[in-house]
């Protein structure tokens, strides 16, 4: 899998004041829709530890609540997330939902273990990613974030900015259910995905300051209405 996915995020980091200052280049959001729950689904998640290797892509793991019902309730799963999947399965015309499902860039839909079709998607998806400078400064527990198209760069006239909070990796023993008996490891367990603005595309946007968690490792999304394309994903730390 590692020669279809290309070079790694460039970060420059500089010290001020005790703070760290990151800026880093956009990466590719992949987003799987999966659960514990799921005998179709552990192919996807060890894929999805993979990928969480990698520095040009964003892979998130949204774990669904709606197979809680056949005997193991998955202990990531939040409504949330099934309403995510709903509202990408609304977008491109589609009354089912199904796990394991990615989402490549908001817009390409896989069903199913197709790495080969994945792969493909998200080298397009690279390809046109938006140009926007990212800042992060850490001052203490909280996060200071500015974002500001590069010169020449076109965005959307509204673009929401979302902060994902997310697991780097979770090993859990499946007692019950489909996946009775198996051990899973799953990388970048999404927590929490918060709407913290909505920007016009144009000028710097400064973000009220974030929250750091411990254990978690924290996002930024930029997304079109709908949830449409995503212009550009962004790990902060």
């Amino acid at each position: 899998m590692k020669s279809w996915i290309g070079a790694g995020v460039m970060m420059m980091a500089a010290m001020a004041s005790g703070s760290a200052l990151a800026r880093e280049k956009p990466m590719v959001l992949v987003e799987l829709f999966t659960s514990q729950g799921c005998s179709s689904c552990p192919p996807a998640d060890e894929l999805f530890v993979e990928l969480a290797t990698r520095n040009d892509v964003l892979p998130l793991a949204l774990h669904v609540d709606y197979w809680d019902y056949i005997g193991w309730k998955d202990s990531f799963a939040r409504p949330e997330h099934t309403a995510r999947q709903k509202a990408y399965a609304h977008e491109a015309g589609s009354g089912s939902i199904y796990t394991p499902q990615i989402v490549v860039g908001g817009v390409d839909h896989v069903i199913g273990y197709k790495p080969m079709k994945l792969a493909d998607l998200m080298r397009a998806h690279e390809a046109g990613l938006a140009d926007v400078v990212v800042e992060a400064e850490k001052v203490g527990e909280r996060f200071q974030i500015k974002c500001l198209p590069k010169a020449g760069t076109m965005l959307p006239g509204k673009i929401f900015v979302d902060i994902v909070r997310f697991d780097p990796e979770e090993v859990v023993h499946i007692e019950h259910g489909e996946n009775a008996g198996e051990t899973i490891t799953y990388a970048n367990i999404v927590r929490d995905w918060d709407r913290v603005a909505t920007w016009d595309g144009t000028g710097e946007l400064v973000l009220d300051p974030v929250d750091h968690q411990d254990g978690l490792s924290m996002a930024l999304i930029l997304q079109e209405p709908g949830p449409g394309r995503v212009l550009a994903a962004y790990k902060i730390n």
